[in-house]
């Protein structure tokens, strides 16, 4: 595997490691792209490291497709978060329409298995930046597990989670902007070392607990997400009307291409 010498690490000594080889954001808004939070377990130690996770999305038969799982590096659990995801976007979007959407999401430079569905909220965020067309903050990272209803639910490993991206933007000067988003029900886990606390205390690093989907799309795009009103509609220039504008256009011209080539076979 490439490696460089480079200034990155904590210690601000140069030392072999792949900051900047993976290319990891810490600043900056991409449309499809998030920072995720994984932990290596070596036994005796731990830490947490991020993860970029890509979404890419286009006109199809309703299919998320997990190149993890399709390459064979995802586990069952996993696999079964990416499978939730479907389910949140036809109960909320598109109830009347056939879900027609060909989505692929992927853990970019990832050479392991991937296990757990700790990264199942970070791939839905992913999905709807790529469907609304909205750019994500890159200053933050994201961890939770999503349920069908889109609410946030415990993960395991929050504080390596946490420790492993301050250490990251620490090492690249921190900004104020930086920080990471976590389950509201994981707070009472917190048991962070005592220079993420004094950076959280003197506002060079945040954190934020969310409760529901809605919560967190709108601290990484700055915009409001939207809450349907008496007749199901969402407020215009919200993330979610984009989202299901999108949505609808996809189901509408997978029909009109399915009544065309009707029309020819006739």
């Amino acid at each position: 595997m490439p490696t460089n010498l480079c200034s990155d690490c904590p210690s601000g000594a140069a030392s072999v490691c792949t900051v900047r080889v993976r290319n990891y954001d810490t600043k900056g808004e991409q449309v499809g792209q998030v920072n995720g939070l994984s932990v290596i377990d070596l036994g005796q130690f731990a830490f947490g490291h991020p993860s970029r996770i890509t979404a890419r999305v286009r006109m199809g038969k309703g299919e998320v497709i997990d190149i993890e799982r399709e390459v064979e590096l995802s586990g069952p659990i996993h696999s079964k978060g990416v499978l939730i995801l479907s389910g949140f976007l036809a109960g909320r979007y598109v109830v009347d329409q056939p879900l027609s959407l060909s989505a692929t999401l992927v853990f970019e430079q990832s050479y392991a298995a991937v296990e757990g569905d700790s990264a199942s909220s970070v791939e839905l965020y992913a999905l709807l930046s790529a469907l609304s067309g909205l750019p994500i903050r890159q200053s933050l990272a994201v961890t939770g597990s999503v349920n069908q209803q889109g609410q946030i639910q415990a993960i395991g490993g929050v504080n390596e989670k946490i420790e492993g991206f301050f250490d990251l933007c620490n090492a690249r000067g921190l900004s104020g902007t930086q920080g990471v988003i976590i389950p509201a029900s994981n707070v009472r886990h917190l048991m962070l070392r005592r220079d993420v606390v004094d950076a959280v205390r003197a506002g060079k690093f945040i954190i934020y607990a969310v409760e529901t989907i809605d919560q967190g799309i709108e601290l990484l795009t700055g915009v409001s997400a939207g809450e349907a009103d008496s007749s199901g509609k969402f407020p215009e220039g919200s993330v979610n009307q984009k989202v299901e504008a999108r949505l609808l256009e996809f189901a509408a011209k997978r029909f009109a291409s399915t009544q065309q080539r009707a029309g020819l076979e006739a």
